[in-house]
């Protein structure tokens, strides 16, 4: 693996335990999540950040681990983000954050091991 991607890989991975900080700090509750928008602000920046990364993963490595990481669904909620962040779906981004980000984080701990 590239240095680059190592180096990539690990700030990723700082934005999923930030994630995990952020719900552990304002709850695991949709409701919680939908009435604060420092909550809404926190995850879905620390979202866009981990998509903004896997902008810059090389090409080699995005195609070696293409079949074990959706990198295209990854890269394109950073896009929704970027062109329509008032237009996002809130139960999508709680989702991404509750069940998506535990799964890329399980992946990039692997991946860094």
């Amino acid at each position: 693996m590239d240095n680059r991607d190592i180096t990539i890989l690990k700030h990723m991975l700082k934005y999923c335990n930030e994630i995990n900080n952020t719900i552990e700090r304002f709850g695991n509750s949709i409701d919680s999540f939908k009435n604060d928008s420092d909550y809404k602000d926190s995850l879905s920046m620390k979202i866009f950040q981990i998509g903004e990364l896997a902008n810059h993963l090389t090409d080699e490595y995005l195609e070696e681990t293409k079949n074990e990481i959706n990198w295209n669904a990854i890269r394109g909620m950073r896009n929704r983000f970027a062109h329509g962040y008032g237009k996002m779906d809130l139960n999508k981004i709680f989702y991404t954050a509750t069940e998506d980000i535990p799964v890329i984080k399980n992946f990039l701990e692997n991946q860094l091991i």
